[in-house]
């Protein structure tokens, strides 16, 4: 892609997004996200009326009377972005390509993020870390993490979302929000990384996936590429059985991802590219508030 091309881009994203982020989310993604940052300030003596899980159980077994410790809200947060740049992603038979939504979604975060004071940084992943951004606060950042995601060549096809959970946990020292989005195909169970890193974090996944993913048309027969290996094959998508597995597969595989988030505890959405990703995602948002 041509630098002018990828500004004009740049340009389009950031007008769109920035005011869903005004506009729409600055509230919601406020109320959904700032809460959870909590910074323990001091103890005092236990009131009536004070949550009991609060209780520092040190100091009051020292003083022989009940100390609660005192929290305060961290003044920003840090927001991370796990970003799937694997070769299933670039893929999309309705309006736009699964990649194209990711980036859209991203620049939506990114945009609030900053409109609270927060910084912002990034993780590219295939199978491997492609690229690390590290957290800062501005639009300029915001606008090269843009230009990033729509111009990014990753090395590998391949997926593996256990590896770039345990890289987050890794660098990320103090406890943030990040958000994963991916198509979340993989053959690596990610379950314990992802246990892992929402104990130090809190994980948010979203979803993006195509229509046919789902339900495959009745249209004949079809070449077929697996983008993450390459393999081609044909199929007769004019066969019920053929279609009726692999919707099959396509409910299995959620099932499974459901199973996944909610034995980690990670709050989840998903959508599909002819959707309005908007809904879903203050949805998502109004979950947590």
């Amino acid at each position: 892609m041509e630098t002018s091309e990828i500004l004009k881009k740049v340009r389009k994203i950031e007008i769109k997004t920035r005011g869903l982020s005004q506009n729409i989310f600055a509230g919601q993604y406020h109320s959904a996200f700032k809460g959870r940052g909590m910074a323990f300030s001091e103890v005092r003596e236990y009131q009536f009326g004070d949550d009991v899980r609060d209780i520092d159980w040190n100091v009051t077994a020292r003083f022989h009377r009940p100390y609660v410790k005192v929290f305060e809200e961290e003044r920003e947060l840090t927001v991370m972005l796990l970003i799937d740049v694997s070769g299933s992603l670039d893929f999309g038979t309705t309006r736009q390509m699964k990649k194209d939504m990711v980036t859209e979604i991203a620049a939506t975060l990114a945009f609030s993020a900053i409109q609270n004071n927060d910084k912002i940084g990034v993780i590219f992943f295939s199978d491997r870390v492609e690229k690390y951004i590290p957290p800062k606060k501005g639009r300029k950042h915001i606008l090269y993490i843009i230009r990033e995601m729509l111009d990014f060549h990753p090395q590998s096809t391949k997926t593996d979302i256990g590896m770039a959970l345990e890289y987050l946990t890794r660098v990320m020292k103090r406890r943030c929000t990040a958000f994963v989005l991916s198509d979340f195909y993989t053959r690596v169970d990610f379950t314990k990384p992802l246990q892992i890193a929402n104990s130090k974090h809190d994980i948010v996944a979203i979803q993006v996936y195509d229509p046919r993913a789902k339900m495959l048309p009745n249209i004949g027969l079809m070449k077929v590429k697996d983008a993450e290996t390459g393999h081609e094959m044909f199929i007769d998508t004019s066969s019920k059985k053929l279609r009726l597995a692999h919707t099959r597969y396509w409910m299995q595989r959620e099932a499974d991802l459901r199973q996944a988030f909610a034995k980690s505890k990670v709050d989840w959405t998903s959508i599909a590219t002819n959707e309005d990703y908007v809904k879903s995602m203050m949805l998502l948002f109004a979950q947590r508030g």
